[in-house]
């Protein structure tokens, strides 16, 4: 089957995607509800959609098409709400974050689903311990060429997106000295990483040919990349960001990815070039390890720079073009955490560490923030 042609979006339109914790509020762990809590939500009038995720432990939460950061948040938090108010009578208790801190892979259920039962039988074990949270933000595009070229100059930015979402720091109950583990996880995909340095939908669908004849892949959900086109939709599909612990975090979050795009697309700072994948893996595990602490690897000049440092002036940089989308907000949120070295994954070993909780009492920490923030 060709690839299908880009449908046709809205320029900088926005769209979610939130895979969510389902809690068992009596010991913290992962509880396999989500079929009983979907049932609940057939006639919830939601703006976008609530689906089922690879095990029973888990969920995703679809935003509609939206246009800015006020909007997306607006229908985040109404999403949310309407969870919380299903999911209470259950018994069921939800959160974000990118890992679940104790769980046992072994433990977890693949959802009853034919594409999850595919994954399951191909991957082994590896489909359970995909029992991992994410955030996916969907830009528009106008065309095919336009969203490879903004794929490939967002790709300079995946450890900026990795650092500010970080909320990944424990695994298994141990702490694993990484601000964001659950990137870890998605790597042993062997379709994970970077996209193919192509510029042009039509050179790009010759090589979705290719791989096809292989047997490979039979579609674009088979590439688990860290930005991906995504033709039925019109849109990219950025997808390192661990799920933030709050829906204003996640909005924030793609509120940034908008006005990085619009900057992108407007100004041109930036030329792809193929040679950009010589430092790729490195400084994303530098965010993936040390979050805001990370120094990048420039990949033209090989200079060094503080992430942090990066991100502060990027920051900057792109408070015009929030102030034409409405997005002040979300960056100077997003200013702040640089500023004070702060995030999600801090804020978690802050609970266990300094405060001495628990892990259990950290995810009823978690589920707490969700439900107020």
């Amino acid at each position: 089957m060709p690839l299908q042609d880009f449908a046709k979006s809205q320029a900088l339109s926005l769209g979610v995607e939130l895979e969510l914790q389902l809690i068992n509020p009596a010991d913290g762990d992962l509880m396999p509800a989500a079929n009983e809590l979907l049932a609940r939500l057939d006639n919830a009038g939601l703006p976008g959609a609530v689906t089922p995720e690879i095990t029973l432990s888990m969920i995703e939460v679809c935003t509609g098409v939206c246009a800015n950061h006020a909007e997306l948040l607006q229908q985040l938090s109404f999403t949310r709400d309407a969870l919380l108010k299903e999911a209470e009578p259950l018994g069921i208790a939800i959160c974000g974050g990118g890992t679940h801190p104790f769980q046992q892979w072994t433990e977890r259920q693949i959802y009853d689903k034919p594409r999850f039962l595919q994954i399951s039988e191909l991957y082994g074990y590896l489909a359970k311990q995909f029992t991992v949270f994410g955030q996916h933000i969907h830009i528009g595009c106008e065309d095919g060429d336009s969203a490879l070229w903004l794929l490939q100059a967002m790709s300079r930015y995946v450890p900026h997106f990795i650092a500010l979402a970080a909320s990944s720091p424990y695994v298994q109950g141990a702490d694993t000295a990484f601000q964001s583990a659950r990137l870890n996880t998605v790597l042993a995909f062997p379709l994970s990483g970077t996209a193919p340095f192509e510029l042009r939908w039509e050179d790009f669908g010759r090589y979705f040919a290719r791989m096809e004849r292989t047997g490979i892949v039979a579609s674009m959900k088979d590439f688990y990349w860290d930005i991906r086109p995504k033709p039925e939709f019109g849109t990219i599909e950025i997808r390192v960001l661990d799920t933030p612990l709050t829906v204003r975090r996640a909005a924030a979050l793609a509120g940034f990815a908008q006005c990085l795009a619009a900057w992108l697309l407007q100004d041109k700072p930036i030329k792809p070039h193929a040679d950009d994948q010589l430092v790729y893996s490195y400084n994303r595990f530098q965010a993936c390890r040390f979050g805001l602490d990370a120094v990048l690897v420039c990949p033209q000049s090989g200079a060094q720079q503080p992430l942090a440092e990066s991100l502060a002036a990027l920051l900057q940089t792109l408070m015009p073009t929030a102030e034409r989308l409405g997005a002040v907000a979300a960056l100077t949120e997003l200013a702040m955490l640089v500023a004070q070295r702060g995030g999600d994954a801090q804020w978690l070993r802050g609970l266990h560490e300094e405060q001495g909780l628990d892990l259990p009492a950290v995810v009823k920490a978690s589920c707490e923030r969700w439900a107020q923030d």
